[in-house]
Order: C-alpha cells, then structure tokens, then sequence
C-alpha cells in the first residue's frame, strides 16, 4: 500500500511488548504519546512503566510551578493506575533536564529494576531541549543498563527493543516504520490521559483532538482501527531472512 511500509503491521498478542516502560521528558509525553503501548502490554497481562526525568512543572502559565508539578505527579499516578500501570519519577527541573552521567545512571537503575522487553521514548529531531536531552540520556542508559561489567543495585538488563514515539513536538526527521495496534485500549488510554490538567487544550495545544485523531490516521494507514506509529533505532531495522 503506498505510504505504508513494508513489514510494518503489529497487531494482536503476538508482538513481544510483554513489558513497556515509556521513558519521556515530562509526564505528559509519557502518557499523550508513549502511553498506547504501554497499555497494551498491561492489556495483555504484562507490565507497564511510565518514567518522567522531571514533572513538567512549568508547562502552566496561570499555576504556580510548584502547585501544578503536584498536579502532574498525582495526574501521572491516577493515569497509571488505571491503566494498571507503574508511575516514576526522577526529579530533574523541567526546562533543565541535564544530559549528565548521574542522569544517565539514574535511568539506569529504572531499566534494570523494571526489566522492560521494549523502551519507547522521544525521538531526536525535537524543537524541545528536554526531549533532546531525554533522547540522548536514554541512549546512553540502555547501554548501561546492558553491560554486567557496570555494577549497580541491580544485575544487568538488556532491553529487547527501543522505539521513538511519534510526538508533534519531536517531528524534525521522524520516519514511521511500524504500525502498532491499539484497538482494544484506546478509550482506556485516552481516559487516563484526560485526568491531566492540559489534555483538552488548557495551556494553548489540544492533545485530546491531536492523539485521538492520529490514532485514527495511523490506524488507516496500518491497516487496523487505531495503531501509533512508531520508529524503530537505526541499529534495530536489520533483518536476518534465512533462504530455508
């Protein structure tokens, strides 16, 4: 089908995210755009993890940081929750995520406690310093999290798969690869994402039209009802075809 690449179409039980952590810059990027399939994975009896590196505390014009960085951390919980879901933090200021070896270890430890199969995170082609610098820390903390010779609190992790999420604010060079299904958790998904204070466009960008539409286009072009699309890492797109 034109405009749909080939090998692209994940769809059912059978797609390996048994366990997804969403690791993004601010709560809602975990949830708005990593948040489908980590809903799946808990749809399916697997594990969900959502990890925000800062609260997003300065996303609101008329709320105090402080105040509405409380708002985001109980949003995140309860959104969690109801997709039976995990909800961590790190607690780096928003607007000022360093891209540091502590950060990078403190990611770390979060793969190698929660053992995730898949990582979705942002992409590098971001206009948003915080997400440029969450993509840069994830990379190195993958690495990381692989190696037994790097000792920590916990053993070594080596996580399955890494995707970038199609976020409007990360679109400088994203290129789909896959189609991934969400059709039997996109009203739950879009229900827990609208428990945050900003989801029905309070602070200038209606994410409710935006994701639930895009679930609907990418859906189209992935051949199913609702899907996300995502990117696959450079390193990850070789396939091995045996002639027999």
């Amino acid at each position: 089908m034109p405009g749909r690449p080939a090998n692209a179409r994940i769809g059912g039980q059978d797609h390996g995210f048994s366990s997804v952590m969403a690791i993004a810059a601010h709560p809602g990027d975990a949830f708005f755009a990593m948040g489908a399939p980590v809903a799946v994975a808990t749809h399916f009896g697997g594990q969900g993890f959502f990890l925000s590196l800062s609260l997003g505390e300065r996303g609101s014009a008329t709320i105090p940081p402080a105040q509405y960085g409380q708002l985001q951390r109980e949003a995140s919980e309860k959104a969690a929750a109801m997709l039976k879901a995990k909800a961590l933090f790190l607690p780096y200021p928003d607007g000022e995520i360093p891209v540091t070896e502590e950060a990078k270890f403190a990611v770390c430890d979060a793969i190698r406690q929660c053992k995730p199969s898949v990582v979705v995170t942002h992409w590098k082609g971001s206009w948003h310093k915080d997400h440029r610098a969450c993509h840069d820390i994830v990379q190195d903390a993958l690495f990381y999290g692989g190696l037994p010779a790097i000792v920590r609190k916990d053993p070594a992790h080596n996580v399955r798969k890494l995707y970038y999420a199609s976020n409007w604010e990360d679109a400088g060079g994203f290129s789909a690869d896959t189609y991934f299904e969400i059709t039997p958790v996109c009203d739950a998904w879009l229900n827990a994402c609208g428990v945050f204070p900003m989801w029905r466009g309070e602070n200038g960008f209606r994410y409710n039209d935006y994701y639930s539409s895009m679930a609907v286009a990418q859906g189209c072009l992935g051949g199913f009802k609702r899907a996300v699309a995502l990117m696959s890492s450079e390193e990850q797109r070789i396939q091995s075809i045996p002639t027999v």
